[in-house]
């Protein structure tokens, strides 16, 4: 029990030096035996070049859930900041910040705070404040929580930064705040951890690819990568099956609780959760194959174009899209809050002699008068041209009669889009949704409007 050996891992270079055991050491001293897994990742994880510094900048893990990945990315962050010979600053990310606060606040900072913890005697301080929230060390370390915006990591340096359930992120934007703060540091490492995705995981997919090809071609630099999970073509329910791919089962988790799990779970989701395997929304209002038909990273709009925008409910993000008669379609802009989108806008609109379209009863509606006063004619969609813009969206998708620019936020968005019902009809359900749909709203607001200059779309009637 607990002794699976995984599917995929970078193997140990004979005579190589590892700083694997003195981590082990750092998770004995806050009350912790780490497991075989956890020190296999650890062990060639830490392992060493000549000059002293780690053979692998990146290292990868993916396993189920409960298995032990705080312990196993605690101790590391520990060791890093008490051990690694200077003050160290290390960063922990999630998929939030709120996420990273809570995982600290929870579940790391107890484990440290116990009297009997000899680590404890090397902390300085705990900080919990509002924004601030870390540990500083004796030795002048610092271990601190990062946002997960693209500028998360400015002005900062990092010798040792985790990227915490790295299946939430749609695009790169973690990794980007993180690499400039590193890149000055030649013994930094990047630790990406998680358990398996969904469709929208482009960022996880993307290194499980990468770590899988390493392995695969005997690497040992550069990147280390590790993953337990189970055969897709396992008996889900087989105790065998469990056995195969939860390092931990019999010492964190027990079979009768993985039992009653995996007679109460969606199968997708104990496939997820607990084999490491990943799952596909059946949920989806735009199915994936439809969807990726209609995309591509060639498409560019011209000749006559339209301009619409969109705003999320908190006004925490707004999206800009441009679309073409021959349904052609882009999302130009995407960025947090609202406060640059009259300017872009603006300017878009007189660059192209565009007209600029949205929805009145939607956020963005409460642009439209900034806008027209730039003199920038402004439509208003109404809630019945709404519902027929969506259907037409729809249909355009299903007939491959639409071009999208593939875009890593319309990806997200597509994929987690559902409807909200008007009656008979329906548009996309802002809040309905589990992620921000408004790139998704502004570009059905543009291939609708753009249809207009041909004369196929209801709203160009008020022209008439």
């Amino acid at each position: 029990m607990g002794e699976c050996k995984p599917r995929w891992a970078t193997q140990a270079t004979p005579g190589r030096k590892t700083r694997g055991p003195e981590v082990a050491a750092v998770a004995k001293a806050i009350g912790y035996e780490l497991m075989e897994w956890q020190k296999q990742v650890l062990d060639i994880g830490l392992e060493l070049l000549d000059d002293g510094t780690p053979a692998f900048r990146e290292v990868i893990v993916t396993c189920p859930r409960q298995v032990g990945k705080t312990v196993l990315t605690l101790s590391w962050e520990l060791h890093r900041c008490i051990m690694w010979g200077g003050a160290e600053n290390v960063a922990y990310t999630a998929q939030t910040g709120h996420d990273a606060r809570e995982k600290l606040l929870q579940d790391q900072l107890p484990m440290l705070e116990s009297k009997t913890a000899p680590i404890r005697e090397a902390i300085e301080r705990i900080h919990r404040a509002s924004g601030s929230e870390g540990v500083t060390f004796s030795n002048g370390s610092r271990l601190f929580i990062l946002n997960s915006g693209e500028d998360a990591g400015h002005g900062k340096v990092c010798s040792l930064a985790i990227i915490d359930e790295a299946f939430a992120d749609f695009d790169d934007r973690r990794e980007q705040s993180l690499l400039p703060a590193m890149i000055t540091k030649k013994d930094a490492q990047i630790v990406v951890i998680s358990t398996a995705g969904t469709e929208r995981s482009a960022f996880l997919r993307r290194k499980i690819d990468l770590g899988r090809a390493a392995v695969a071609n005997g690497e040992n630099e550069g990147v280390a990568y590790f993953e337990w999970s189970a055969d897709p073509d396992a008996d889900p329910a087989d105790p065998e099956t469990w056995k195969s791919c939860i390092p931990s089962l019999g010492v964190t988790i027990d079979e009768r609780s993985l039992r009653h799990s995996q007679k109460t779970m969606p199968p997708a989701q104990f496939a997820r959760a607990f084999l490491n395997l990943w799952s596909a929304s059946d949920e989806r209002v735009l199915p994936a194959a439809l969807w990726n038909a209609a995309n591509s990273p060639d498409v560019a709009p011209e000749g006559r174009l339209v301009v619409a925008v969109d705003v999320n409910p908190d006004r925490t993000s707004a999206s800009i899209a441009v679309a073409d008669a021959d349904g052609r379609v882009e999302l130009v802009d995407q960025a947090a809050g609202v406060g640059w989108v009259v300017a872009r806008v603006v300017g878009l609109a007189k660059e192209w002699d565009a007209d600029v379209f949205l929805d009145s009863y939607g956020p963005a509606g409460s642009l439209a008068a900034e806008i027209e006063a730039e003199g920038v004619t402004v439509t208003a969609y109404t809630t019945r041209e709404m519902t027929a813009a969506c259907a037409r969206l729809y249909d355009g998708i299903a007939d491959q009669k639409i071009k999208i620019r593939r875009h890593p936020a319309l990806d997200l968005a597509s994929a987690a889009a559902r409807k909200r019902q008007i009656g008979d009809s329906w548009t996309w359900g802002r809040k309905d949704s589990a992620e921000d749909v408004s790139p998704l709203l502004a570009v059905t607001i543009a291939f609708d409007a753009a249809q207009g200059l041909s004369g196929e779309s209801d709203v160009w009637a008020l022209y008439a």
